[in-house]
Protein backbone atom coordinates (compact mmCIF):
# COMPACT_ATOMS: atom_id res chain seq x y z
CA UNK A 1 0.00 0.00 0.00
CA UNK A 2 1.22 2.96 -0.60
CA UNK A 3 0.63 6.10 2.02
CA UNK A 4 -2.23 7.55 0.75
CA UNK A 5 -4.28 4.18 1.68
CA UNK A 6 -1.83 2.67 4.73
CA UNK A 7 -4.24 2.45 6.89
CA UNK A 8 -6.27 0.36 9.85
CA UNK A 9 -9.38 0.02 7.56
CA UNK A 10 -7.26 -1.39 4.46
CA UNK A 11 -4.98 -3.30 6.64
CA UNK A 12 -5.71 -5.24 9.93
CA UNK A 13 -9.23 -4.65 9.60
CA UNK A 14 -9.73 -5.88 5.86
CA UNK A 15 -7.33 -7.17 4.15
CA UNK A 16 -5.79 -9.35 7.02
CA UNK A 17 -9.23 -11.26 7.03
CA UNK A 18 -8.53 -12.57 3.94
CA UNK A 19 -5.10 -12.27 3.42
CA UNK A 20 -3.00 -13.25 5.82
CA UNK A 21 0.31 -12.19 6.79
CA UNK A 22 3.59 -14.66 7.23
CA UNK A 23 3.62 -13.58 10.86
CA UNK A 24 1.10 -12.55 13.15
CA UNK A 25 1.36 -10.98 15.90
CA UNK A 26 -1.03 -9.88 18.75
CA UNK A 27 -4.33 -11.63 19.59
CA UNK A 28 -4.09 -11.97 23.33
CA UNK A 29 -4.14 -8.34 24.55
CA UNK A 30 -0.46 -7.78 24.24
CA UNK A 31 2.07 -7.01 21.62
CA UNK A 32 3.49 -10.72 20.90
CA UNK A 33 4.19 -13.38 18.24
CA UNK A 34 1.39 -15.35 18.12
CA UNK A 35 3.16 -18.23 17.08
CA UNK A 36 -0.40 -20.19 16.84
CA UNK A 37 -1.93 -17.53 14.14
CA UNK A 38 0.95 -17.23 12.07
CA UNK A 39 1.38 -19.12 8.88
CA UNK A 40 5.03 -20.03 9.56
CA UNK A 41 6.75 -21.42 12.72
CA UNK A 42 8.80 -19.03 14.23
CA UNK A 43 12.34 -17.93 11.90
CA UNK A 44 15.53 -19.59 12.92
CA UNK A 45 18.73 -17.41 12.59
CA UNK A 46 22.11 -18.10 11.80
CA UNK A 47 24.14 -17.91 14.92
CA UNK A 48 25.89 -14.64 13.39
CA UNK A 49 22.41 -13.30 12.17
CA UNK A 50 23.25 -12.65 8.85
CA UNK A 51 20.64 -15.05 7.37
CA UNK A 52 17.14 -16.13 8.57
CA UNK A 53 15.23 -19.55 6.88
CA UNK A 54 11.60 -20.05 7.29
CA UNK A 55 9.88 -23.00 7.62
CA UNK A 56 5.66 -22.53 6.25
CA UNK A 57 2.93 -24.72 7.74
CA UNK A 58 0.62 -26.11 5.74
CA UNK A 59 -1.79 -23.89 4.81
CA UNK A 60 -3.73 -23.88 1.69
CA UNK A 61 -5.14 -20.99 -0.66
CA UNK A 62 -9.28 -21.25 -0.69
CA UNK A 63 -8.57 -22.71 -4.51
CA UNK A 64 -6.58 -25.73 -3.28
CA UNK A 65 -3.69 -24.82 -3.94
CA UNK A 66 -0.72 -25.02 -1.25
CA UNK A 67 0.72 -21.51 0.34
CA UNK A 68 4.62 -22.21 -0.64
CA UNK A 69 7.62 -20.44 -0.97
CA UNK A 70 7.16 -19.26 -4.16
CA UNK A 71 3.92 -17.21 -2.78
CA UNK A 72 7.05 -15.31 -0.08
CA UNK A 73 9.29 -14.85 -3.22
CA UNK A 74 6.13 -13.31 -5.18
CA UNK A 75 5.46 -10.87 -3.07
CA UNK A 76 9.36 -9.99 -2.50
CA UNK A 77 10.05 -9.78 -5.83
CA UNK A 78 6.68 -6.91 -5.90
CA UNK A 79 7.78 -5.34 -3.02
CA UNK A 80 11.89 -5.19 -4.62
CA UNK A 81 10.62 -3.75 -7.66
CA UNK A 82 8.17 -1.23 -6.35
CA UNK A 83 9.80 -0.22 -2.57
CA UNK A 84 9.54 3.23 -3.64
CA UNK A 85 5.69 3.72 -3.57
CA UNK A 86 5.60 1.30 -0.16
CA UNK A 87 4.35 3.31 2.36
CA UNK A 88 6.34 0.83 5.02
CA UNK A 89 9.42 1.47 2.57
CA UNK A 90 12.45 3.10 4.96
CA UNK A 91 15.78 3.11 2.37
CA UNK A 92 18.40 0.58 3.76
CA UNK A 93 15.73 -1.75 5.63
CA UNK A 94 13.03 -3.86 4.20
CA UNK A 95 13.66 -5.33 1.72
CA UNK A 96 16.95 -3.90 1.04
CA UNK A 97 18.39 -5.55 3.56
CA UNK A 98 17.62 -8.72 2.21
CA UNK A 99 20.39 -9.71 -0.12
CA UNK A 100 19.50 -12.89 -1.30
CA UNK A 101 16.76 -15.56 -1.09
CA UNK A 102 17.60 -19.26 -1.35
CA UNK A 103 14.13 -21.94 -2.07
CA UNK A 104 15.35 -24.38 0.08
CA UNK A 105 11.71 -26.41 -0.94
CA UNK A 106 7.97 -25.59 -1.34
CA UNK A 107 7.88 -25.10 2.23
CA UNK A 108 11.31 -23.74 3.02
CA UNK A 109 13.25 -20.50 2.29
CA UNK A 110 16.07 -18.83 3.54
CA UNK A 111 16.81 -15.08 3.48
CA UNK A 112 20.46 -13.55 3.31
CA UNK A 113 20.55 -10.74 5.30
CA UNK A 114 22.80 -7.15 4.29
CA UNK A 115 24.21 -7.35 8.15
CA UNK A 116 23.57 -8.94 11.62
CA UNK A 117 20.66 -8.11 12.55
CA UNK A 118 18.87 -8.52 16.09
CA UNK A 119 16.67 -11.47 16.08
CA UNK A 120 13.73 -9.45 17.84
CA UNK A 121 13.85 -6.24 15.70
CA UNK A 122 13.82 -8.24 12.40
CA UNK A 123 11.22 -10.70 13.43
CA UNK A 124 8.82 -7.40 14.96
CA UNK A 125 9.94 -4.92 11.99
CA UNK A 126 10.99 -6.52 8.85
CA UNK A 127 9.92 -10.24 8.82
CA UNK A 128 6.17 -8.78 10.27
CA UNK A 129 6.21 -7.24 6.67
CA UNK A 130 5.85 -9.97 4.74
CA UNK A 131 2.05 -11.33 3.29
CA UNK A 132 2.27 -14.46 1.03
CA UNK A 133 0.72 -13.68 -2.24
CA UNK A 134 -1.22 -16.29 -4.65
CA UNK A 135 1.42 -16.20 -7.61
CA UNK A 136 -0.36 -18.59 -9.35
CA UNK A 137 -3.53 -16.03 -9.79
CA UNK A 138 -1.98 -12.88 -9.55
CA UNK A 139 1.77 -13.02 -11.73
CA UNK A 140 -0.35 -11.38 -14.79
CA UNK A 141 0.62 -8.04 -17.09
CA UNK A 142 -3.38 -7.86 -18.04
CA UNK A 143 -6.57 -8.96 -17.87
CA UNK A 144 -6.50 -11.39 -20.17
CA UNK A 145 -2.83 -11.93 -19.79
CA UNK A 146 -1.75 -15.83 -19.01
CA UNK A 147 0.05 -15.97 -14.99
CA UNK A 148 4.00 -16.77 -15.53
CA UNK A 149 6.99 -15.56 -13.99
CA UNK A 150 6.57 -12.10 -14.85
CA UNK A 151 8.02 -11.00 -10.90
CA UNK A 152 11.64 -13.11 -11.94
CA UNK A 153 12.57 -9.62 -12.97
CA UNK A 154 12.51 -6.18 -12.19
CA UNK A 155 10.71 -4.82 -15.24
CA UNK A 156 8.14 -7.88 -15.06
CA UNK A 157 7.38 -7.12 -11.55
CA UNK A 158 6.43 -3.83 -12.37
CA UNK A 159 4.60 -4.68 -14.90
CA UNK A 160 2.35 -6.83 -12.41
CA UNK A 161 2.55 -4.54 -9.72
CA UNK A 162 1.19 -1.82 -12.19
CA UNK A 163 -1.89 -4.09 -12.93
CA UNK A 164 -2.91 -5.60 -9.92
CA UNK A 165 -2.47 -1.73 -8.63
CA UNK A 166 -5.22 -0.78 -11.14
CA UNK A 167 -6.81 -3.65 -10.58
CA UNK A 168 -7.15 -2.59 -7.02
CA UNK A 169 -8.59 1.10 -7.81
CA UNK A 170 -11.21 0.06 -9.60
CA UNK A 171 -13.73 -0.48 -5.83
CA UNK A 172 -16.53 -0.98 -8.08
CA UNK A 173 -15.63 -4.36 -9.10
CA UNK A 174 -14.30 -5.71 -5.84
CA UNK A 175 -16.65 -8.43 -5.30
CA UNK A 176 -16.89 -9.42 -8.82
CA UNK A 177 -13.38 -9.20 -9.76
CA UNK A 178 -12.02 -12.99 -9.53
CA UNK A 179 -8.25 -11.80 -8.52
CA UNK A 180 -9.74 -11.21 -4.99
CA UNK A 181 -11.47 -14.07 -4.51
CA UNK A 182 -8.53 -16.30 -3.93
CA UNK A 183 -7.94 -16.19 -0.47
CA UNK A 184 -5.87 -18.10 2.64
CA UNK A 185 -7.45 -16.02 5.86
CA UNK A 186 -10.85 -17.06 7.71
CA UNK A 187 -12.87 -14.85 5.68
CA UNK A 188 -13.44 -13.85 1.72
CA UNK A 189 -14.94 -11.23 -0.04
CA UNK A 190 -18.62 -11.38 -1.24
CA UNK A 191 -19.40 -7.80 -1.51
CA UNK A 192 -18.01 -4.89 -1.82
CA UNK A 193 -19.67 -1.48 -3.22
CA UNK A 194 -17.95 2.52 -3.35
CA UNK A 195 -19.11 3.61 -0.11
CA UNK A 196 -17.27 1.11 1.41
CA UNK A 197 -20.06 -1.29 2.36
CA UNK A 198 -18.15 -4.90 2.91
CA UNK A 199 -19.80 -8.83 3.23
CA UNK A 200 -17.85 -11.12 3.91
CA UNK A 201 -18.47 -15.10 4.15
CA UNK A 202 -16.22 -18.13 5.51
CA UNK A 203 -13.36 -19.32 3.11
CA UNK A 204 -14.05 -22.87 3.11
CA UNK A 205 -10.94 -23.94 2.65
CA UNK A 206 -8.98 -22.09 5.57
CA UNK A 207 -6.18 -24.03 7.46
CA UNK A 208 -6.04 -21.93 10.22
CA UNK A 209 -6.80 -23.25 14.03
CA UNK A 210 -10.37 -21.12 14.68
CA UNK A 211 -12.97 -21.49 11.86
CA UNK A 212 -15.84 -18.73 11.41
CA UNK A 213 -19.25 -19.83 12.46
CA UNK A 214 -20.94 -16.68 11.66
CA UNK A 215 -22.62 -17.58 8.18
CA UNK A 216 -21.83 -13.62 7.31
CA UNK A 217 -19.54 -10.62 8.44
CA UNK A 218 -20.54 -7.16 7.44
CA UNK A 219 -18.70 -3.83 7.45
CA UNK A 220 -20.61 -0.81 7.64
CA UNK A 221 -19.42 2.62 6.93
CA UNK A 222 -19.54 6.14 8.62
CA UNK A 223 -18.89 9.25 7.71
CA UNK A 224 -19.35 10.87 10.73
CA UNK A 225 -19.86 9.92 14.21
CA UNK A 226 -23.39 11.26 14.91
CA UNK A 227 -24.91 9.21 12.18
CA UNK A 228 -23.23 5.30 13.88
CA UNK A 229 -24.38 6.89 17.48
CA UNK A 230 -27.60 7.53 16.43
CA UNK A 231 -28.04 4.04 14.75
CA UNK A 232 -26.87 2.54 18.10
CA UNK A 233 -29.51 4.13 20.09
CA UNK A 234 -31.57 2.32 18.38
CA UNK A 235 -30.69 -0.70 20.08
CA UNK A 236 -29.04 -4.09 19.82
CA UNK A 237 -32.10 -5.61 18.52
CA UNK A 238 -33.31 -2.46 15.95
CA UNK A 239 -33.82 -2.80 12.79
CA UNK A 240 -30.78 -2.65 11.25
CA UNK A 241 -28.75 -2.66 14.32
CA UNK A 242 -24.92 -2.43 14.31
CA UNK A 243 -24.05 -5.51 16.34
CA UNK A 244 -20.33 -4.66 16.88
CA UNK A 245 -20.03 -0.52 17.23
CA UNK A 246 -18.29 2.22 18.80
CA UNK A 247 -19.68 4.86 21.39
CA UNK A 248 -18.01 8.19 19.96
CA UNK A 249 -15.84 9.51 22.68
CA UNK A 250 -18.02 13.07 22.90
CA UNK A 251 -20.62 10.88 23.63
CA UNK A 252 -18.96 8.97 26.66
CA UNK A 253 -21.47 10.22 29.25
CA UNK A 254 -24.36 8.33 27.58
CA UNK A 255 -22.65 4.77 27.93
CA UNK A 256 -24.93 3.80 30.90
CA UNK A 257 -27.82 5.10 28.11
CA UNK A 258 -26.20 2.59 25.60
CA UNK A 259 -25.86 -0.25 27.98
CA UNK A 260 -29.66 -0.12 28.79
CA UNK A 261 -30.44 -0.65 25.22
CA UNK A 262 -28.47 -3.56 25.27
CA UNK A 263 -24.85 -3.33 24.59
CA UNK A 264 -21.59 -3.59 26.80
CA UNK A 265 -19.57 -0.58 26.52
CA UNK A 266 -15.80 -1.34 26.88
CA UNK A 267 -12.40 0.60 25.99
CA UNK A 268 -10.14 -0.42 23.39
CA UNK A 269 -6.52 0.78 24.01
CA UNK A 270 -4.24 0.64 20.56
CA UNK A 271 -0.50 0.32 20.50
CA UNK A 272 -0.96 3.43 19.14
CA UNK A 273 0.00 7.22 19.45
CA UNK A 274 -1.49 10.74 18.46
CA UNK A 275 0.21 13.72 16.97
CA UNK A 276 0.70 17.21 14.86
CA UNK A 277 3.07 16.93 12.48
CA UNK A 278 4.96 19.86 11.51
CA UNK A 279 5.90 20.49 7.62
CA UNK A 280 9.86 21.12 7.71
CA UNK A 281 9.96 21.00 3.96
CA UNK A 282 7.10 23.64 3.34
CA UNK A 283 9.46 26.57 1.72
CA UNK A 284 7.60 28.92 4.34
CA UNK A 285 7.40 27.99 7.39
CA UNK A 286 9.60 24.97 7.69
CA UNK A 287 12.41 26.77 8.96
CA UNK A 288 10.63 27.89 11.99
CA UNK A 289 9.17 24.40 12.31
CA UNK A 290 13.24 23.29 12.09
CA UNK A 291 13.78 25.07 15.61
CA UNK A 292 13.80 23.03 18.22
CA UNK A 293 13.05 26.31 20.69
CA UNK A 294 9.76 26.37 18.67
CA UNK A 295 8.66 23.41 18.96
CA UNK A 296 9.14 23.19 22.14
CA UNK A 297 7.09 26.18 22.98
CA UNK A 298 4.38 24.78 20.73
CA UNK A 299 4.91 21.73 23.08
CA UNK A 300 4.21 23.10 26.23
CA UNK A 301 1.29 25.27 24.79
CA UNK A 302 -0.51 21.35 24.12
CA UNK A 303 -2.62 21.00 27.65
CA UNK A 304 -3.39 17.18 27.21
CA UNK A 305 -5.00 16.87 30.93
CA UNK A 306 -7.59 19.30 29.75
CA UNK A 307 -7.93 17.71 26.16
CA UNK A 308 -8.43 14.76 27.77
CA UNK A 309 -11.12 15.34 30.28
CA UNK A 310 -12.43 18.10 27.98
CA UNK A 311 -12.67 16.50 24.36
CA UNK A 312 -12.73 12.87 25.32
CA UNK A 313 -14.43 12.52 28.54
CA UNK A 314 -11.73 11.01 30.43
CA UNK A 315 -11.29 8.28 27.29
CA UNK A 316 -7.53 8.95 26.40
CA UNK A 317 -4.60 9.08 27.80
CA UNK A 318 -1.21 11.36 27.34
CA UNK A 319 1.38 10.82 24.76
CA UNK A 320 5.09 11.93 25.84
CA UNK A 321 7.01 10.25 22.58
CA UNK A 322 7.01 7.69 20.14
CA UNK A 323 6.31 4.84 22.30
CA UNK A 324 2.76 4.50 23.64
CA UNK A 325 2.25 4.48 27.16
CA UNK A 326 -0.91 1.98 27.11
CA UNK A 327 -1.31 -0.50 27.07
CA UNK A 328 1.45 -1.48 29.70
CA UNK A 329 5.20 -2.49 28.13
CA UNK A 330 8.72 -3.14 28.86
CA UNK A 331 9.27 -0.97 25.71
CA UNK A 332 8.37 2.30 27.30
CA UNK A 333 11.04 3.93 29.59
CA UNK A 334 10.82 6.03 32.69
CA UNK A 335 12.19 9.03 30.60
CA UNK A 336 9.49 9.22 28.39
CA UNK A 337 6.74 8.88 31.20
CA UNK A 338 7.92 11.80 32.99
CA UNK A 339 6.62 13.91 30.68
CA UNK A 340 9.49 16.10 29.61
CA UNK A 341 7.53 19.16 28.08
CA UNK A 342 4.76 19.51 30.82
CA UNK A 343 1.88 22.22 30.05
CA UNK A 344 3.60 25.86 30.57
CA UNK A 345 2.26 28.76 28.84
CA UNK A 346 4.45 31.49 30.51
CA UNK A 347 7.71 28.79 29.41
CA UNK A 348 6.35 29.44 26.14
CA UNK A 349 6.30 32.65 25.77
CA UNK A 350 9.46 33.07 27.77
CA UNK A 351 11.14 30.91 24.85
CA UNK A 352 10.23 32.84 22.17
CA UNK A 353 10.72 35.98 23.72
CA UNK A 354 14.09 34.63 24.33
CA UNK A 355 14.93 33.42 20.80
CA UNK A 356 14.26 37.08 19.11
CA UNK A 357 10.40 36.68 18.98
CA UNK A 358 7.91 39.61 19.54
CA UNK A 359 4.97 37.88 21.11
CA UNK A 360 1.39 39.03 20.70
CA UNK A 361 -0.88 37.34 23.14
CA UNK A 362 -4.44 36.94 21.24
CA UNK A 363 -2.66 37.93 18.03
CA UNK A 364 0.12 36.77 15.71
CA UNK A 365 3.88 36.89 17.24
CA UNK A 366 6.30 37.84 14.80
CA UNK A 367 10.42 37.49 14.56
CA UNK A 368 11.43 40.71 15.64
CA UNK A 369 15.10 39.53 15.53
CA UNK A 370 16.31 37.35 12.71
CA UNK A 371 19.59 35.37 12.86
CA UNK A 372 21.62 32.09 14.13
CA UNK A 373 22.95 33.13 17.32
CA UNK A 374 21.86 31.74 20.57
CA UNK A 375 18.78 34.99 21.45
CA UNK A 376 18.09 34.53 17.71
CA UNK A 377 15.20 33.64 15.60
CA UNK A 378 17.36 30.71 13.61
CA UNK A 379 18.40 29.92 10.47
CA UNK A 380 15.99 30.38 7.65
CA UNK A 381 13.68 32.46 9.47
CA UNK A 382 13.30 35.94 8.21
CA UNK A 383 12.56 39.26 10.34
CA UNK A 384 8.77 39.95 10.36
CA UNK A 385 8.70 35.87 9.96
CA UNK A 386 4.93 35.37 11.48
CA UNK A 387 3.74 32.36 14.04
CA UNK A 388 0.83 31.58 11.80
CA UNK A 389 -0.18 28.34 10.48
CA UNK A 390 -3.17 25.70 8.98
CA UNK A 391 -3.84 22.94 10.71
CA UNK A 392 -5.61 19.96 9.24
CA UNK A 393 -7.56 17.20 10.71
CA UNK A 394 -9.54 14.59 9.87
CA UNK A 395 -13.30 15.58 9.75
CA UNK A 396 -16.53 13.22 11.55
CA UNK A 397 -15.23 13.61 14.69
CA UNK A 398 -16.98 15.72 17.33
CA UNK A 399 -13.96 15.49 20.35
CA UNK A 400 -11.52 15.73 17.56
CA UNK A 401 -13.10 19.54 16.65
CA UNK A 402 -13.13 20.13 20.18
CA UNK A 403 -9.71 18.99 20.97
CA UNK A 404 -9.07 21.44 18.22
CA UNK A 405 -10.60 24.37 19.41
CA UNK A 406 -8.78 23.78 21.98
CA UNK A 407 -5.51 23.97 20.55
CA UNK A 408 -6.38 27.12 19.08
CA UNK A 409 -7.25 28.67 22.35
CA UNK A 410 -3.93 27.56 23.72
CA UNK A 411 -1.26 28.34 21.02
CA UNK A 412 -2.94 31.84 20.67
CA UNK A 413 -1.95 32.38 24.89
CA UNK A 414 1.85 32.78 23.03
CA UNK A 415 0.72 34.36 19.87
CA UNK A 416 0.69 31.30 17.77
CA UNK A 417 -2.69 31.70 15.25
CA UNK A 418 -3.20 28.26 13.90
CA UNK A 419 -6.56 28.44 11.42
CA UNK A 420 -8.43 24.99 11.68
CA UNK A 421 -9.21 22.62 8.17
CA UNK A 422 -10.84 19.76 8.45
CA UNK A 423 -12.04 17.28 5.63
CA UNK A 424 -12.25 13.49 5.01
CA UNK A 425 -9.41 11.47 6.21
CA UNK A 426 -8.75 10.43 2.57
CA UNK A 427 -8.41 13.79 1.01
CA UNK A 428 -6.54 15.17 4.18
CA UNK A 429 -3.64 12.41 3.62
CA UNK A 430 -4.37 12.85 -0.48
CA UNK A 431 -3.22 16.49 -0.07
CA UNK A 432 -0.83 17.02 2.78
CA UNK A 433 1.53 14.57 1.44
CA UNK A 434 5.56 14.27 1.79
CA UNK A 435 6.56 17.10 -0.26
CA UNK A 436 8.79 16.47 -3.65
CA UNK A 437 11.37 18.65 -5.27
CA UNK A 438 9.47 20.78 -7.88
CA UNK A 439 5.71 20.01 -6.87
CA UNK A 440 4.03 22.74 -4.73
CA UNK A 441 4.10 22.10 -1.30
CA UNK A 442 1.97 24.41 1.27
CA UNK A 443 0.67 22.09 4.11
CA UNK A 444 1.68 23.36 7.71
CA UNK A 445 0.84 21.27 10.61
CA UNK A 446 -1.31 17.50 10.12
CA UNK A 447 -3.14 15.90 13.19
CA UNK A 448 -1.96 11.92 12.40
CA UNK A 449 -1.34 8.90 14.76
CA UNK A 450 0.34 5.48 14.51
CA UNK A 451 -0.31 2.28 15.08
CA UNK A 452 2.90 0.40 15.71
CA UNK A 453 1.63 -2.30 12.84
CA UNK A 454 3.19 -4.05 11.00
CA UNK A 455 5.97 -2.71 12.83
CA UNK A 456 5.32 -3.86 16.17
CA UNK A 457 8.77 -2.78 17.86
CA UNK A 458 8.21 0.68 18.13
CA UNK A 459 11.75 2.35 16.84
CA UNK A 460 10.54 4.66 14.22
CA UNK A 461 12.38 3.32 11.48
CA UNK A 462 9.19 3.59 9.09
CA UNK A 463 8.30 6.90 10.89
CA UNK A 464 11.15 9.31 11.06
CA UNK A 465 13.71 7.87 9.32
CA UNK A 466 15.47 10.31 6.97
CA UNK A 467 13.15 9.40 3.35
CA UNK A 468 11.18 6.44 5.54
CA UNK A 469 7.55 6.12 3.19
CA UNK A 470 5.28 7.38 5.96
CA UNK A 471 7.95 10.27 7.14
CA UNK A 472 5.40 12.82 5.90
CA UNK A 473 6.46 15.58 7.64
CA UNK A 474 10.04 15.16 6.26
CA UNK A 475 11.55 15.14 9.68
CA UNK A 476 15.59 14.56 9.12
CA UNK A 477 18.17 14.29 11.85
CA UNK A 478 21.22 12.28 11.77
CA UNK A 479 21.54 11.58 15.53
CA UNK A 480 18.13 10.21 15.52
CA UNK A 481 18.70 8.09 12.32
CA UNK A 482 21.84 6.57 13.92
CA UNK A 483 19.41 5.65 16.86
CA UNK A 484 16.83 4.73 15.44
CA UNK A 485 19.88 1.92 13.44
CA UNK A 486 21.11 1.22 16.83
CA UNK A 487 17.49 -0.12 18.01
CA UNK A 488 17.95 -2.43 14.43
CA UNK A 489 21.35 -4.36 15.49
CA UNK A 490 20.57 -5.57 19.18
CA UNK A 491 17.85 -6.82 21.34
CA UNK A 492 18.91 -4.71 24.06
CA UNK A 493 16.24 -2.17 25.38
CA UNK A 494 18.42 0.17 26.35
CA UNK A 495 19.31 1.21 22.45
CA UNK A 496 15.24 1.38 22.02
CA UNK A 497 15.05 3.55 25.42
CA UNK A 498 18.10 6.36 23.78
CA UNK A 499 16.15 6.71 20.85
CA UNK A 500 12.89 7.44 22.48
CA UNK A 501 14.54 9.68 25.18
CA UNK A 502 16.02 11.27 22.16
CA UNK A 503 12.92 11.56 19.91
CA UNK A 504 10.79 12.74 23.64
CA UNK A 505 13.37 15.91 24.03
CA UNK A 506 13.80 16.58 19.90
CA UNK A 507 9.88 16.53 19.02
CA UNK A 508 9.81 15.25 15.51
CA UNK A 509 5.97 16.17 15.90
CA UNK A 510 3.73 17.77 18.39
CA UNK A 511 2.78 14.64 21.39
CA UNK A 512 -1.01 15.00 21.61
CA UNK A 513 -3.34 12.80 24.08
CA UNK A 514 -3.97 9.10 22.25
CA UNK A 515 -7.63 8.30 22.77
CA UNK A 516 -8.39 4.53 23.24
CA UNK A 517 -8.41 3.06 19.63
CA UNK A 518 -12.59 3.09 20.45
CA UNK A 519 -15.49 3.08 23.19
CA UNK A 520 -16.41 -0.82 21.75
CA UNK A 521 -20.42 -0.70 22.18
CA UNK A 522 -20.87 -4.73 21.36
CA UNK A 523 -24.22 -6.72 21.61
CA UNK A 524 -24.63 -8.31 24.54
CA UNK A 525 -25.74 -11.89 22.73
CA UNK A 526 -21.87 -11.35 20.97
CA UNK A 527 -19.18 -13.34 22.07
CA UNK A 528 -15.55 -14.21 21.50
CA UNK A 529 -14.99 -10.48 20.98
CA UNK A 530 -12.43 -10.53 24.00
CA UNK A 531 -9.89 -9.44 24.37
CA UNK A 532 -8.98 -6.35 22.28
CA UNK A 533 -6.12 -6.26 20.66
CA UNK A 534 -3.64 -3.10 20.74
CA UNK A 535 -3.01 -4.14 17.36
CA UNK A 536 -6.48 -3.07 16.16
CA UNK A 537 -6.66 -6.47 14.43
CA UNK A 538 -10.54 -8.03 14.88
CA UNK A 539 -11.38 -11.67 14.78
CA UNK A 540 -14.52 -12.29 13.64
CA UNK A 541 -13.98 -16.27 13.31
CA UNK A 542 -13.75 -16.08 17.02
CA UNK A 543 -17.29 -14.31 17.01
CA UNK A 544 -20.76 -16.74 17.82
CA UNK A 545 -24.15 -15.57 19.24
CA UNK A 546 -24.64 -16.95 23.01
Amino acid sequence: MSAKYFSIANGPQFQSLMYRPLYWFGGNGDVTLNENLSLALPPQYSPDGSSVTITLKNYMWSDGRPVTTRDLQFWQNLVSANKAIWAAYSPGEYPDNVTGMTINGPTSITFTLSQAYGSYFFTYNELSQITPLPQHVWDKESVNGAVGDYDMTPAGAEAVYKFLDAQASSLSTYGSNPLWQVVNGPWRLKFFDTRGRVKMVPNAMYSGPVKPTLTEFDEVPFTQDTTEFNLLKGGASGVNAVDYGYLPAADAPQKDALMGLGYRVEPWTGWTIHFIAENYANPATGSIFNQLYFRQAMQELIDQRTFIDRAYGGYAYPTYGPVPLKPSSRFVDSFQQSNPYPYDPGMAVSLLRAHGWKVEPGGTSTCLTPGTGANLCGSGVAAGAQASFKVDYPSGQTALDAEMAQLKTDYARAGINISLHSAPLNSIFSDDAPCMAGQPCTWDMLVSAWTYAPDYYPTGDELWATGAGANLNSFSDPTMDQLIANTEKSNDLSALYAYQDYAARQLPVMWTPTPYFQLNAINNQLRGTDPFDPLIQIYPENWHWS
